[in-house]
């Protein structure tokens, strides 16, 4: 289900037709679909952090919860990967969009064996 953005102030987000959401939900915010997190609700008005840079958000933007609180991947590759601040590993943001990290850039946090293995990793052009 989505809200819409009432008001942006640097890293914090007011949206409001966001009755259905709870607490510590992670959200995709605006057309980018930026990451962040519900840190107050009141009423159907969400008040949330957005971990990416907010400039050029504005009112009327969606704003969609995923239903699950913000969480890490634990698997192979975790140790030896380096990732940003909301677990996207670095090397293969580098790959996709070069030195610097596109806002709402989506990459798996972790490459998972088994189905679609090898298609991941042409498509991220990953070598191990």
């Amino acid at each position: 289900m989505k809200g819409s953005i009432v008001k942006v102030s640097g890293p914090l987000v007011i949206a409001e037709k966001m009755g259905h959401a709870k607490m510590f939900d992670m959200v995709k915010v605006g057309h980018k679909k930026l990451i962040g997190e519900i840190i107050e609700m009141r009423g159907d008005r969400a008040s949330i952090q957005v971990y990416e840079e907010t400039s050029g958000l504005g009112p009327g933007e969606p704003v969609e919860t995923t239903g699950e609180p913000l969480s890490v991947e634990l698997g192979p590759g975790l140790i030896e990967a380096m990732f940003d601040g909301i677990q996207r590993p670095l090397d293969a943001i580098m790959r996709i969009a070069g030195d610097f990290i596109t806002r709402g850039i989506e990459v798996p946090s972790l490459i998972e064996k088994g189905s679609g293995f090898l298609n991941q990793l042409k498509r991220l052009e990953i070598k191990f």
